[in-house]
């Protein structure tokens, strides 16, 4: 294709940067990352908190098992070395839609510190909010609707975190919710505060 009325297209010789992007949905891009136990309530805090933004005029992508792991990391299992291959893609993956403006919100246990942290310095610390949804693995338990927790319990899954896998508390999350003692508004009404003042669009900024 020939490009003959360059001057129509100022930008044409030239990559869209992330700020053009940023401008043109009126939002600052952020990684909102969840980490936290099975049946904390990470996806459901995501699911609520993205159609909070969207009433507000702001444009998100929930990343989580459902859309990761039947997809881009379908071939990963739950083994050490996979788990921590599946989160340096997802950290890739968020660093790709920061870069065209849009707010991420990703829902993953990522079990330990040194997990957390490599997504952080893919990501960077300026684009990155940690949040830790937690609630004590008994109330997890009983939120398990598809009975993962007791099929780990009889060694039918292995690796399963909080039961013969670790989980590492988060040492320098951003906001901590917990949804054993908070309901799902009150909960993405925390997330919301903090992250709000982040995403406003300022030209100067």
């Amino acid at each position: 294709m020939k490009v003959q009325d360059k001057h129509i297209y100022p930008v044409f010789d030239k990559i869209l940067k992330r700020t053009d992007k940023e401008k043109l949905l009126n939002q600052r891009s952020k990684v909102i990352w969840m980490t936290g136990l099975s049946g904390a309530g990470k996806t459901t805090i995501a699911k609520y908190l993205d159609e909070a933004l969207y009433k507000k005029g702001y444009v998100a992508q929930i990343l989580d098992g459902d859309n990761i792991r039947s997809g881009i990391n379908n071939n990963l299992n739950f083994s050490e070395v996979d788990r921590y291959e599946n989160i340096r893609r997802i950290a890739e993956v968020s660093k790709l839609f920061i870069n065209c403006g849009i707010i991420i919100i990703n829902s993953f246990i990522s079990p330990t510190e040194e997990i957390r942290n490599m997504a952080l310095e893919i990501i960077g610390k300026e684009n990155f909010v940690e949040v830790f949804v937690s609630a004590p693995i008994e109330v997890c338990e009983q939120r398990d609707t598809k009975g993962l927790y007791a099929k780990a319990r009889r060694g039918e899954i292995k690796n399963f975190t909080g039961i013969d896998s670790p989980f590492e508390l988060p040492e320098h999350a951003d906001i901590t919710v917990r949804t054993d003692q908070q309901s799902i508004e009150e909960s993405v009404n925390q997330v919301l505060e903090y992250l709000l003042p982040l995403i406003r669009y300022d030209e100067q900024a």
